[in-house]
């Protein structure tokens, strides 16, 4: 076998045995799994989630996913938590140790200072025999057969199976909250994903000129404006109603289809009815628009006031795209 199919072999492999495992997951979850959502549910804490090597790192990224759909969550490493952050943990906290033995000594250390504040503490673990399983009030059972390190000794499966029971908790607590998009949009007001969520047409429009001509202006002063304005279309108003849209694709059309273009006016070579959208809709709504259509540009009309021009620029540079 040659080192490309070899690299393949190795990758493909990998990828079935992490995707076999998290199969496996489905049949482990049980009632306990049902109660610890709804003690997190209730609670009128956070969720503070610990582990120690890989499995802090696992329980940084649930805390991310917690909080960003709507449950407080905070990371407690669980070596830092026996050496001074004990204090992390509040009255009504809930909190998840995640161990793939349930047996790690920084682990075995917590487990009595968190009963000891009487907070209810949920197990991830995948060794149901293990102190971290005997001591917790609930436990997610994230047993694996094997990691995919040919070793069996990186954790590697073992994580992949904890990170997709942690998506579990989050999405079970996102969809039992009613999180919706809008409640997405307040925790991720950044970036191009806060904007899909919240940036509107009228948020853009107003940045743009604004090209507009008359029914009877001429072709000289279309192309003028159609320049000046720099968004490649030209709104055609009658008083002062749209009745029509000049693109650049129109003046192409013109030229190829006349020699004498002097007597030609805005009526004569404009696109009736032009595909418009209102303001106040997504921008990426008007992004969906504008790829159905396959147009570059939208003419933006609230009850038939003709506003402006968004540009498919416009929502590339927003970050839409």
């Amino acid at each position: 076998m040659n080192k490309e199919n070899r690299i393949l072999d190795i990758a493909k492999r990998t990828i079935a045995n992490e995707g076999n495992a998290i199969k496996n997951l489905i049949p482990q979850l049980n009632g306990q799994f049902e109660e610890a959502v709804s003690h997190i549910l209730d609670s009128k804490g956070r969720v503070v989630i610990s582990g120690v090597g890989k499995s802090a790192l696992i329980a940084s990224k649930i805390v991310a996913t917690f909080n960003s759909t709507g449950t407080p969550a905070i990371f407690m490493h669980a070596a830092d938590a026996i050496h001074g952050d004990l204090g992390t943990i509040l009255k009504d906290d809930i909190v998840i140790c995640i161990s793939k033995s349930g047996n790690t000594e920084e682990i075995k250390m917590l487990l009595p200072l968190i009963k000891r504040g009487n907070n209810k503490l949920i197990g991830m673990t995948g060794n149901l025999e293990s102190v971290l399983a005997q001591q917790a009030d609930f436990v997610l059972n994230t047993f694996v057969e094997k990691e995919a390190c040919p070793n069996n000794l990186a954790p590697t499966t073992s994580t992949t199976a904890q990170l997709v029971m942690g998506d579990a908790l989050a999405i079970c607590l996102l969809e039992l909250r009613g999180f919706s998009s809008d409640d997405f949009a307040k925790y991720h007001p950044g970036g191009s994903l806060g904007k899909k969520l919240y940036l509107r047409v009228s948020d853009i429009v107003g940045n743009n000129l604004k090209p507009e001509v008359n029914a009877d202006s001429k072709v000289k002063e279309v192309i003028v404006e159609i320049s000046k304005k720099m968004l490649g279309v030209t709104a055609v108003l009658e008083d002062n109603k749209v009745i029509g849209i000049v693109t650049d694709g129109d003046i192409r059309r013109m030229l190829n289809k006349h020699e004498n273009i002097g007597g030609l006016t805005a009526r004569d070579i404009m696109t009736h009815n032009p595909k418009h959208v209102q303001s106040d809709i997504l921008a990426v709504k008007a992004l969906d628009n504008m790829q159905d259509l396959g147009i570059s540009q939208l003419l933006v009309m609230d009850n038939d006031i003709y506003i402006g021009v968004i540009h498919l620029h416009n929502l590339i540079k927003e970050g839409i795209i």
